[in-house]
């Protein structure tokens, strides 16, 4: 029997600590396609939305595929900008359809509802009526909400992080979507969190010690799922920079019609979560430690060394324009080195003007939050390379995604070539300094904006990887953040 599926992907993870807004503007710098150029840009890829094409053709399924959206982790996003992408995605409804596999974060926030993946959830339950299957994969960031679990069937969120198996995740949704709408089972999910903000070590799978709580409990969900105890087992470590009441981590468990079930297994697991809350992977380093280290070692490096600034990720909706790591390598004097990126795009429009091979003089990002990531960096480089900022992402994360950081440079400041973006992302796939004529193999040192993601595809490259805070908005210290919508008390801004 043929079946009709609605599929469609909205992601936006909300920092709403962040003074910078999503609006709809955000989304057309980054990815939002409409209809057929969902299959343009999607199906051959080994992406969430690839899977979804491929289910489709294995499964005889007629696939309704209306949008498929995505912007840069930032502020709220604004009302305008979730009923247009919301309309979108009910749009594909049309006449009825019977099931639904979405691609969704988990942690968007409205400006005027802290659980957008919630809202549009029970906005396709309202259309599409209680008896439709409805699936939906989410990040592994995720803040599930009692409304998300209330209104699909099941939610299944990845199990990697850096997250490398978003194309994976949707083929087991597409698998128990199938089984749904044959009437193989029933499922029901169900959810549950404990009074913390951070656990799980973030959500950590690589480059994390073996007796890591996510991979011990990662495991126990695959044996639980194998043995048939339940459908879905997913762990989300939460994401914390979002005043919400549900922010932090949560287990959804789906089980094929025993709500029951799902709660004891749940709540067991979120017992876990608490016991190991403290666990904690990372560890940092000083920049000028690290920057004197890279001097130190860059004549002898075959291999680069990866410097990566946690706390300006744009990928945790850090501004991206943070100067602390530059200016500690512009001042240690580094040779053969790169740097990914500093969003900057007035001095963009000052290299378009002057054009490749100029010498120009500029103050260096540090636009958008000074106090803590560092005054902009009075600077005379040449420019040495423009683009559009368009690339193809074929890393581990990438999947043959086409993308763009919009208006691009890169600077030579001594022997430092920096890419300078007009729209950011977190740096996480190698073709980001390709594109823009940087080889990162051949660097002695590779400076990086991201927490985790980088990992995927530059770990393997590097000699070292470390760690930095530059303290800018996503640096690790939760308690300079004002939470006024949190539930409380909770762990560990509360005492317990």
């Amino acid at each position: 029997m043929t079946h009709t599926v609605l599929t469609g992907m909205v992601l936006h993870e909300t920092n709403t600590f962040s003074t910078q807004p999503t609006p709809l503007t955000a989304f057309e710098n980054a990815v939002l396609v409409l209809g057929d150029q969902v299959s343009e840009r999607f199906r051959g890829t080994r992406s969430g939305l690839g899977a979804a094409f491929e289910a489709a053709e294995r499964f005889d399924w007629t696939l309704r595929h209306p949008v498929a959206a995505s912007a840069t982790p930032a502020g709220k996003v604004t009302r305008a900008a979730f009923d247009t992408l919301t309309d979108h995605l009910l749009g594909g409804v049309g006449d009825g359809v019977d099931g639904a596999l979405l691609f969704l974060h988990g942690a968007m926030v409205v400006e005027d509802d802290e659980d957008g993946e919630g809202a549009q959830l029970e906005a396709l339950r309202a259309r599409i009526g209680p008896d439709v299957p409805v699936v939906c994969v989410l990040d592994l960031h995720a803040n599930v909400t009692d409304r998300m679990a209330a209104n699909a069937n099941a939610l299944i969120s990845f199990r990697t992080y850096p997250h490398v198996d978003g194309y994976d995740r949707m083929w087991q949704g597409a698998r128990l979507l199938q089984r749904a709408m044959a009437g193989e089972v029933r499922p029901r999910c169900v959810v549950a969190r404990g009074p913390q903000l951070t656990g799980l070590d973030g959500g950590r799978t690589q480059s994390v010690p073996a007796d890591s709580p996510m991979l011990e409990l990662l495991g126990e969900a695959d044996r639980l799922e194998a043995a048939g105890d339940a459908l879905v087992v997913s762990l989300q470590a939460g994401f914390g920079p979002a005043d919400i009441a549900d922010a932090g981590p949560s287990v959804a468990v789906t089980t094929d019609a025993d709500g029951a079930a799902a709660e004891a297994i749940a709540r067991r697991f979120m017992e876990r979560v608490w016991q190991t809350r403290d666990y904690d992977s990372r560890r940092f380093l000083p920049i000028d430690e690290v920057a004197a280290r890279a001097k130190a070692e860059e004549a002898a490096a075959d291999r680069p060394l990866i410097i990566a600034d946690y706390a300006d990720n744009p990928g945790g909706g850090g501004y991206g324009d943070a100067t602390a790591l530059l200016r500690g390598m512009i001042e240690a004097g580094l040779q053969n080195a790169a740097f990914h990126a500093i969003r900057d795009p007035d001095a963009v429009r000052a290299g378009l003007a002057a054009g490749p091979g100029a010498d120009i003089t500029i103050d260096l990002g540090g636009r958008f939050d000074r106090d803590r990531g560092g005054a902009p960096i009075p600077v005379t480089g040449r420019v040495i390379a423009l683009t559009d900022g368009d690339y193809t992402a074929h890393g581990p994360m990438g999947g043959g995604t086409r993308r763009s950081h919009g208006p691009s440079m890169t600077l030579r400041i001594g022997g430092i070539d920096i890419v300078v973006v007009s729209h950011t992302s977190q740096t996480n796939d190698l073709a980001q300094f390709i594109a823009m004529g940087i080889d990162p193999t051949k660097r002695a040192t590779l400076g990086l904006k991201s927490m985790q993601h980088f990992r995927a595809a530059f770990d393997p490259i590097g000699r070292d990887t470390v760690l930095v805070d530059s303290g800018a908005l996503c640096s690790p210290s939760q308690r300079s953040a004002v939470y006024t919508n949190l539930r409380r008390p909770i762990w560990p801004l509360d005492p317990f």
